[in-house]
C-alpha cells in the first residue's frame, strides 16, 4: 500500500505517545513504522508476508531489540505471549482480519494487562469502494461499531476519534464519483506536501465530526 511520508508521520505522533517498551507491532509490513520503534527495549514485529519479514531484517540488520516473525494474526498469538508485550500497535491492519472480535481477543491476552492496544483504521462503510475491495478490507468503521466490536472482545476504550477530516472527501470521490480501482500516486503527493501539515496541526487542537479514519488506544 502506497504511504504519504507526512501522512505517516502524523499517524505516528498520535501512535507512539501510547506505547510501552515492548511493542507488539501486527502487521509490520516493511518496517516504515517499526523504525520509529526501535529506541525501545524490544520490538516483536509480526507480518503475514514472509518477504516483508526478510525486508525488515535486512532494512534493520544487528537489532538486538527486534524481533521479526513470519506470523498470520488469524491464527492467534500464544506463541509470541513469551515476548511479554506491553503493548501493541496496528495501523490499518484489522479491516482485512474477518474475525477483528477474535484477533483483539487474542492480541489483549498476550499484551501485559493494562497495557494499550494501539489502532488506526478505515472509518465509514460509505467510503467503501473500489479500491478497498482491492485492498482487501473486510470492513470499515464508524464510531459505534468499533466500540461495539471492543465490548465484545472484552476491551475499554481509553481514546477514540476521527482522524483526516480532508481524507474523508477525496475517499468519497475516488470511490463514488472516479470509482477508481488503485491510489493516484499524484494524488497522494499533493495531499501529502499541501494538506497534511495544516490537518495535521488543526486536528491537534481539536478532534473532527468525521474522517477517513478512526484512532483508537483499548485497553483490557
Amino acid at each position: 500500500m502506497t504511504a504519504a511520508k507526512n501522512y505517516f508521520a502524523w499517524q505516528s505522533r498520535l501512535a507512539l505517545p501510547e506505547l510501552g517498551q515492548r511493542v507488539l507491532e501486527v502487521g509490520c509490513g516493511i518496517g516504515n513504522f517499526t523504525g520509529r520503534l526501535l529506541d525501545r527495549e524490544a520490538v516483536i514485529a509480526i507480518d503475514t508476508e514472509p518477504h516483508f519479514i526478510e525486508h525488515l531484517k535486512a532494512r534493520y540488520p544487528n537489532q538486538p531489540n527486534l524481533t521479526a516473525l513470519t506470523h498470520d494474526a488469524a491464527t492467534g498469538f500464544s506463541n509470541l505471549k513469551q515476548y511479554r508485550p506491553d503493548s501493541c500497535v496496528c495501523l490499518n491492519v484489522l479491516e482485512h482480519i474477518e474475525d477483528d472480535t477474535r484477533t483483539l481477543r487474542d492480541i489483549a491476552g498476550v499484551v501485559t494487562p493494562g497495557g494499550a492496544i494501539v489502532l488506526i483504521l478505515p472509518a465509514f462503510p460509505a467510503l467503501t469502494g473500489p479500491i478497498d475491495r482491492n485492498l482487501k478490507h473486510c470492513r470499515r468503521y464508524t464510531r459505534k461499531t468499533l466500540t461495539s466490536t471492543a465490548k465484545a472482545a472484552g476491551l475499554k476504550i481509553r481514546k477514540l476519534h476521527y482522524m483526516n477530516l480532508p481524507g474523508f472527501f477525496g475517499w468519497w470521490l475516488n470511490a463514488r464519483i472516479l470509482h477508481r480501482t488503485a491510489q493516484s500516486t499524484t494524488q497522494i503527493a499533493v495531499f501529502d506536501r499541501l494538506i497534511v501539515p495544516l490537518a495535521s496541526r488543526l486536528e491537534s487542537l481539536i478532534d473532527p465530526p468525521f474522517g477517513q479514519s478512526l484512532f483508537c488506544v483499548l485497553v483490557q
